[in-house]
């Protein structure tokens, strides 16, 4: 067997385990009802296992024991929840290899480039989360003489987190652990494409947590999400996806007047100056269009703003330097860019560069090659794509690809390039590459996006405040703030004995 397939099966040997079950109460059980659906590797198109279908009566089940596991929970001291949290990811620390395994499996992301690396951000967001336990605390209010008045943080109750497959173990870890810390329970809805990472670090979670938690269900939105955002005793929806579910949980959540945090859609601009470090440019381009993670990322830079003196140098560079990449499976060490996460989403991907191919004046530059391994003939693998002759209003410049697709634009003049930049219904990242300070200035100031970084484009990191404007969301997400804002009610208090 080569290294690949001994990795595979490794990680197939985890999946297994968790055939068709959920995480409810601090045990794995089946669902209710019995139900199953098949998860495919991405890769080889060959089937991983059979997971839990839940519905509604699977829903009543874990919020039911969130709730009563949520009356003891809150009565912990905020500082030892944040120290069961730190415990619980050092145990989730000493099993990372075995969660990049398995989210490679199920996602094709590439171990190397991008399984490791989430699974290493994960522990550090709990832990980060963990270490602000002290933090949650009100403040004194000079209300009257001889009033003492102050505030309180309590937590808001049952949590729903509800996750995407992209990065489903960092986005499950930025959603419970703020609210696992501010005293709340968490049902988590793992995505149909991605549950058994999110079930498995659960379940290693868990068990350094009192039982009842922390609770994992999979299934499909409409068996299985709605009823959980629907359900009377939720008083918290934390959402990532797409901006058609986000608005359907928006207005379920506005039925029962509770709070929602929405991280939506992005088609993020990357602007390249004149005076640019030109070499940091391209390679921040590759970084910034997530290729690694074959642009199936809120935050890829799907729109390239270059000057006209160095759009057709820019091209030429960044195609050659994405053609240097190796498309592969994902549970290879070479592999750089793995594959598209399932049928639907590489004919969607597929569509879109179609569609850009057959417009008039425009150039699809593709960059890597397809695997010539048999075996993953099938796979969901695409090619990245740069095109250049695409105006800001076509579809492929317009809407969220979730692929490694990007257009590159050329502009004369920073207000140019800010108009196109900003002319677009969302707004969660942007980025902007120059030597000038007051260039920079201008830009952050100018640009409609949430989070603006300047000759860099990383993906959001704890402690930085992260989401969108405009249809990229509602809140904010991986700060002390942001704990406090959502998953925390403020109480004042005032007391008088004259």
């Amino acid at each position: 067997m080569t290294d690949a397939a001994v990795t595979r099966e490794s990680a197939m040997k985890s999946a297994r385990r968790l055939e068709g079950v959920n995480l409810v109460n601090g045990k794995l059980v089946a669902p209710a009802g019995k139900e199953l659906f098949e998860l495919y590797d991405p890769a080889t198109r060959e089937l991983i296992v059979q997971v839990a279908n839940s519905g509604a009566a699977d829903v009543g089940d874990a919020v039911a024991a969130a709730k009563r596991a949520q009356r003891e929970w809150a009565d912990v001291p905020a500082r030892t929840r944040g120290k069961l949290l730190v415990e619980a990811a050092s145990v989730l620390g000493r099993h990372s290899e075995e969660l990049a395994r398995l989210l490679a499996l199920e996602s094709g992301k590439a171990l190397r480039t991008e399984c490791r690396v989430e699974t290493a951000n994960v522990v550090d967001a709990l832990q980060f989360f963990g270490g602000l336990a002290g933090e949650i605390k009100g403040e004194t209010v000079p209300f009257a003489p001889g009033v003492l008045s102050y505030t309180q943080r309590e937590p808001v109750g049952v949590v729903a987190a509800i996750l995407p497959w992209n990065v489903p173990l960092m986005l499950m870890a930025i959603k419970i652990a703020p609210a696992l810390v501010a005293g709340n329970c968490v049902v988590v809805k793992s995505s149909e494409e991605t549950p058994l990472t999110v079930l498995r670090a659960a379940e290693l979670l868990s068990a350094e947590l009192p039982a009842g938690v922390l609770n994992v269900l999979s299934g499909d939105g409409p068996r299985c999400g709605a009823p959980l955002v629907a359900h009377p005793d939720v008083a918290k929806v934390t959402f990532t996806g797409s901006v058609e579910t986000g608005r359907t949980i928006y207005r379920a959540a506005a039925n029962k007047l509770i709070p929602v945090t929405l991280e939506l859609g992005g088609k993020s601009p990357m602007i390249v100056m004149p005076d640019a470090d030109f070499d940091k440019a391209v390679a921040g381009a590759v970084v910034a269009m997530r290729f690694t993670r074959q642009g199936q990322s809120c935050t890829a830079a799907s729109r390239i703003l270059v000057h006209s003196a160095l759009h057709d140098r820019f091209v030429e560079s960044l195609v050659e330097k994405v053609s240097e990449m190796t498309i592969g499976d994902p549970l290879d060490e070479a592999t750089d860019i793995g594959t598209i996460i399932s049928e639907a989403q590489f004919n969607k991907v597929s569509g879109y560069i179609e569609a850009g191919r057959e417009t008039a004046g425009a150039v699809a530059y593709q960059g890597a090659e397809l695997p010539r391994d048999e075996r993953l003939a099938g796979g969901f693998f695409v090619r990245p794509v740069v095109f250049t002759g695409i105006g800001n209003g076509h579809p492929v410049a317009r809407e969220e690809i979730f692929g490694p697709v990007t257009c590159v634009m050329p502009f004369d003049t920073l207000d140019e390039a800010l108009e196109i930049a900003n002319d677009t219904p969302f707004g969660l990242a942007a980025s902007v590459w120059t030597r000038d300070l007051r260039t920079a200035l201008l830009a952050v100031n100018s640009l409609e996006a949430g989070y603006v970084q300047v000759n860099q484009a990383l993906v959001a990191g704890v402690n930085i405040s992260y989401g969108g404007y405009k249809q990229s969301g509602l809140g904010k997400e991986l700060t002390l703030d942001s704990m406090l804002d959502h998953f925390t009610h403020s109480k004042s208090i005032s007391l008088n004995f004259q």
